[in-house]
């Protein structure tokens, strides 16, 4: 597999699977099982359960790390959410919804099947493959001991993969001078991702701080008078995806082109089933999921 192929690839894989990892920031389960151990309803469980992996640290940690939200919004949840459960106990609970909350969205024969396990396996090997230097949230989530359940092993592959791309994504945007703030608001215009009003509304910033991201990327040239983006902005976009994905093709090329080619058959699968039962809300986003 050639470079330009592993990027094809590598992005093809990532739309394939996730919806398997990103269906926890969504699903009920989630909450229920954070909440039960202290945490506030609501972001401090997204915050808590995503930067778990990387200790009780600072909200400056978590801002840097998570990059688009308002580091105020953080600040309001941690480190408070490490003095309600540690750490540890956080993670556990994840990964036990995590599993309620597939075995809910799959069916009890889809989890138990051979093909669920085949894809948990491809993914391991995928993501043994990334390496961790320069990725903070990667390397966090890949000290965390692997489950035994098949189930759990595809849910912490796919994060595994999930989490070395973003990290390599934000590196590519710091790289072409996009902020946190202005690369969200860049992002929607797109119309591939939130819809303005949930990626603002999420992400913790105010209108006033919305408005004056705007402007300025109507000032680099990035955003047309109406807040689309311009042929410049359409031209960053398009090379900010494909050093992303240059940047997340080392675990597919060592994986190889049929096996690469089999992950995306069979996460595309499982991840339109989970879907179709409901893993995320309606309005969300602004394309189909």
């Amino acid at each position: 597999m050639d470079n330009e192929e592993a990027r094809t690839v590598a992005a093809r894989c990532h739309r394939a699977l996730e919806s398997l990892h990103s269906m926890i920031y969504f699903v009920p389960e989630t909450e229920r099982s954070l909440t039960a151990l202290g945490l506030d309803r609501g972001r401090m469980c997204y915050f808590a359960g995503r930067a778990a992996p990387l200790g009780a640290v600072s909200s400056g940690v978590v801002a840097a790390t998570f990059y688009n939200f308002s580091p105020e919004l953080i600040a309001r949840h941690v480190p408070r959410a490490w003095t309600l459960a540690a750490p540890e106990r956080i993670l556990d609970a994840r990964f036990e919804a995590a599993e309620a909350a597939l075995r809910r969205l799959l069916g009890d024969e889809a989890v138990a099947s051979d093909s669920l396990a085949e894809l948990a396996e491809l993914t391991r090997e995928a993501a043994l493959a990334c390496i961790p230097e320069g990725r903070p949230l990667y390397a966090a989530h890949a000290a965390l001991d692997w489950p035994a359940e098949p189930v759990l092993v595809l849910w912490h592959a796919v994060t595994l993969l999930r989490e070395f791309r973003g990290d390599g994504h934000i590196a590519v945007l710091v790289n072409h001078g996009f902020d946190g703030l202005p690369a969200l608001v860049a992002h929607t215009a797109t119309g591939q991702g939130f819809v303005e009003e949930m990626a603002r509304r999420t992400r913790g910033w105010t209108g006033e701080q919305w408005a004056a991201a705007v402007e300025g990327l109507r000032e680099r040239g990035t955003l047309d008078a109406s807040g689309a983006l311009t042929e410049q902005g359409k031209r960053e976009r398009e090379r900010i995806e494909d050093e992303t994905n240059a940047a997340a093709a080392g675990p597919w090329q060592r994986l190889g082109a049929a096996k690469a080619a089999r992950v995306r058959e069979l996460g595309k699968e499982f991840s339109r089933a989970a879907v179709a039962a409901g893993a995320f809300p309606a309005g969300v986003f602004a394309g189909a999921k």
